[in-house]
């Protein structure tokens, strides 16, 4: 297997040629393990959720990310190569996009760049946590929570737990 990463995209380059059953055009839907017993040892330690889980989580992903479907070749027709695209532009001007689609173009605007980067975590993990924005934006958890309970206050947000104390506490979207 090779794994060659570039500014715009991602190549998995795997030996071996797909199986009889399985085609570039039917991949999607049909499920084929090319290696029944390492599938079933990920699965038994906890790296894959199930077994066949990769191609639709593949596509799945992409799309929560808002990139471009994954595409699938076979180059020589000995090896099957799958490139991850990953546009940094699009991918912004994209999640924008959906932004404005759930939040007043006029209200994100009006966002300072930490609030605009909580926003933007929220929306792509479905949830933020004051810890994960104080990381995210290398700044103290006291500050994060400011930011969180503002946006919270502005509607940007909602908070989620059951005290304020609550280990578990999360905000997402409203």
């Amino acid at each position: 297997m090779r794994v060659s990463m570039y500014d715009d995209r991602l190549e998995i380059l795997s030996p071996g040629r797909l199986p009889n059953t399985v085609t570039l055009d039917n991949m999607r839907e049909t499920r084929y393990s090319r290696n029944p017993r390492i599938a079933r040892t990920l699965v038994e330690f906890g790296w894959v959720r199930e077994l066949n889980e990769g191609v639709k989580r593949i596509y799945t992903e992409m799309q929560r990310l808002l990139l471009n479907d994954p595409t699938f070749n076979e180059p020589d027709g000995s090896k099957v190569q799958l490139t991850l695209e990953n546009n940094i532009v699009t991918r912004t001007l994209r999640q924008q996009d959906a932004l404005e689609d759930r939040i007043a173009r006029e209200v994100l605007s009006s966002l300072n760049e930490y609030e605009l980067a909580a926003v933007q975590a929220a929306y792509a993990r479905g949830r933020v946590t004051t810890k994960g924005l104080a990381e995210l934006i290398g700044r103290s958890t006291k500050f994060s929570s400011a930011i969180l309970k503002s946006l919270d206050a502005k509607g940007v947000l909602t908070w989620h737990g059951t005290s304020r104390t609550d280990p578990a506490q999360y905000y997402s979207l409203s």
